[in-house]
């Protein structure tokens, strides 16, 4: 089974995948996301085999890159909270939002994706993306909160990782360090995360000589 890397692939990879196969696997979306995502335990997600809400999912998913295509989306999911549809919509939603950065649209979009969620590991997928919102937005105790609170030990990596960047933001390296080597531990191939971590001498060097 395929995996990704990171949140983003995971989000784009859902539209693509409903532009690619539309309403003709409606039955099997459960059984198709799982092997796109690897999670074992997506197919305990129900989905309802309704075709007028099948149709409008595609037609939210297909304007969602227009304004009035995020506003329908947010009535659609507020709509069809109770099903697997507004799941899905909400990660797409919100990761339009990021991309417009409208962090308070996204973090809205997060926080219904992890409402809605009947699944643990996709709930924690939403709560990694929403901790990057919430320190976008300014609240670093709120962020660290979001990532203390995922369960999957899967994403451990991609928790660590997003603890780091938000400690060199804050210009908390010896924190920052300690996330990326974590995530080494885990991937020592990640080839990202060993360049943000030798970046961070210099961050600090920078920090220090502007203190002096």
């Amino acid at each position: 089974m395929e995996r990704y890397e990171t949140e983003e692939q995971q989000v784009e990879a859902i539209k693509g995948f409903w532009k690619e196969n539309g309403t003709a696997i409606i039955v099997g979306i459960g059984i198709g996301l799982a092997g796109l995502f690897g999670w074992q335990q997506y197919n305990d997600m129900v989905i309802e085999d309704k075709e007028t809400q099948s149709i409008a999912f595609q037609s939210v998913l297909e304007g969602i890159d227009s304004e009035e295509g995020m506003l329908k989306a947010e009535a659609f999911t507020k709509d069809n909270s109770d099903s697997g549809y507004a799941l899905l919509t909400s990660l797409v939603a919100a990761q339009k939002a990021v991309e417009n950065k409208d962090f308070d649209a996204a973090k809205l979009h997060l926080n219904m994706a992890v409402s809605n969620s009947p699944n643990v590991a996709i709930a924690d997928l939403a709560k990694i993306r929403l901790a990057r919102v919430e320190s976008q937005l300014g609240d670093t105790a709120g962020a660290l909160a979001t990532l203390d609170s995922v369960q999957s030990v899967s994403y451990n990596d991609q928790v660590q990782e997003v603890k780091g960047d938000i400690y060199v933001a804050t210009k908390e390296f010896d924190k920052a360090k300690e996330a990326y080597d974590a995530v080494l531990a885990e991937q020592p191939q990640n080839r990202i995360v060993e360049m943000k971590l030798s970046n961070l001498n210099y961050a600090a060097t920078e920090v220090a000589g502007v203190t002096q």
